[in-house]
């Protein structure tokens, strides 16, 4: 299903915010969320990078994604556009939220389980 990626773009980076410790901010000039001191979701004009793991095969499978560049790829950062023929919100939702895990305090991850 095709959707404008300024609409997913938003509409994800609006659900990182409601993460525990999640803040905006704009290194580089560059549009990020982080957690602490560090970054758990880039969002470029038309593109999404997260950290994945358990997801990191499924996002690379999405037409357009690649290792990010930088060298954290190696590190299991996945880039993938936001336009065209991308999963469903839900699913990206998912991989945000694991990006999110994989970054924040434990402590602060724990939080999502206890609906806080």
């Amino acid at each position: 299903m095709k959707k404008k990626a300024n609409d997913s773009g938003t509409r994800l980076r609006e659900r990182a915010l409601t993460f525990p410790g999640a803040w905006e901010d704009h290194p580089w000039g560059d549009t990020c969320v982080k957690v602490g001191k560090k970054i758990f979701a880039f969002f470029g004009k038309t593109t999404l990078t997260l950290k994945l793991v358990e997801a990191h095969e499924a996002a690379m499978s999405v037409p357009g994604a690649a290792p990010t560049a930088y060298g954290m790829g190696k590190a299991g950062w996945v880039t993938m556009p936001l336009g065209g023929d991308i999963p469903p919100l839900d699913i990206l939702y998912d991989w945000l939220e694991e990006s999110y895990r994989i970054i924040a305090p434990k402590k602060l991850a724990a939080q999502l389980d206890d609906g806080a």
